[in-house]
């Protein structure tokens, strides 16, 4: 296969060029910089907003995964949240138009989202995890800061440009994505295991907000899947079955690491936290309980199902690299 990744410069996109290239398909990576060359990737330049010669790479491609986007680890300043808000929809909105010239385009197009797109889990009156099918979308809850509210629309834009490409031959899906856990640097988990190693990884605000997670390894045959599932389209949940609160999340990370201490943080001192880790506290403290109800029901088995295996496998693993 020739798989083209937009965006695959980071985290999850060496998780998916890895696993790629070991299966022996041909890797385009697009980003905004020249990259050194690496075994079985070639790098091609783009700038994530206009058509140039990086379009041709789709022509005759079998698949395109856009990984796109400015991180959300940043202050949600206004200008922030703008460029978060533009990076996703003018790449996505391009990578259409790429598709739609192509001579041959690609049999899928799979579009990175995000699980953030649903409410706060805690103004569901039925107290159900969010489903692809029961789902609500966030944006109306009551008593929840403004910028939770542009981060749904972030949400919702981006997966309404996809669905408004005009690409009738090629197949879509919106990976509505939990946090996903690698032993990599950089990643969520480094931050949550340095919380945890400093003794400042316990409950924040209480701590029963809920938080969703997949781990590495089953986001990436949960890909695989949907690369080769011609019968799944539009909106997918990329999430680990079992949920569980921010409480329950930091316990087990710090069990994993030694049972290590951790002191309580006030929603007060996350903001403080959060103001000099340069990230915001929108990611702690929003309660996030995805289910993936479309993978579950096509077959998909999970070989990290629940956090406290998937924990130590992390620490495991990060302790042997």
């Amino acid at each position: 296969m020739k798989i083209v990744l937009p965006g695959g410069t980071g985290q999850v996109g060496g998780l998916l060029r890895r696993a790629m290239v070991a299966r022996g398909a041909e890797v385009v990576v697009l980003g905004r910089r020249p990259e050194q060359p690496t075994d079985g990737v070639r790098h091609v330049v783009w700038d994530g907003r206009t058509l140039g010669a990086w379009a041709d790479e789709l022509d005759g491609a079998d698949a395109v995964v856009n990984l796109a986007g400015r991180t959300v680890s940043a202050r949600y300043t206004d200008r922030n949240l703008r460029q978060m808000m533009d990076s996703r929809v003018d790449s996505t909105r391009v990578v259409g138009q790429a598709i739609e010239r192509a001579a041959r385009p690609p049999a899928v197009w799979l579009q990175m989202s995000t699980a953030t797109i649903y409410a706060d889990a805690r103004s569901r009156p039925d107290d159900l995890p969010h489903d692809e099918a029961n789902g609500i979308i966030g944006g109306e809850e009551p008593d929840v800061p403004l910028y939770w509210e542009y981060s749904v629309r972030i949400a919702r834009r981006w997966e309404e440009t996809q669905a408004a490409a005009d690409v009738p031959g090629t197949r879509r899906v919106a990976l509505r994505a939990a946090m996903v856990m690698t032993p990599d640097r950089g990643g969520v988990f480094d931050y949550l295991s340095w919380m945890a190693r400093v003794g400042v990884g316990g409950p924040v605000a209480g701590g029963g907000q809920y938080v969703s997670w997949i781990h590495g390894d089953d986001f990436v045959r949960a890909v695989d899947l949907l690369l080769e599932r011609e019968d799944l389209e539009g909106p997918v949940n990329l999430a680990a079955p079992e949920p569980v609160t921010q409480r329950e999340l930091m316990r087990s990370l710090r069990r994993a690491w030694g049972r290590r201490p951790g002191l309580p943080a006030t929603r007060w001192m996350a903001e403080i936290g959060a103001f000099v880790l340069r990230t915001d506290t929108e990611l702690l403290l929003k309660s996030r309980r995805v289910v993936p109800g479309r993978l579950l029901d096509a077959g998909f088995t999970f070989r990290h199902p629940t956090w406290d295996e998937a924990a130590r496998h992390l620490v495991a693993e990060r302790r042997r690299r």
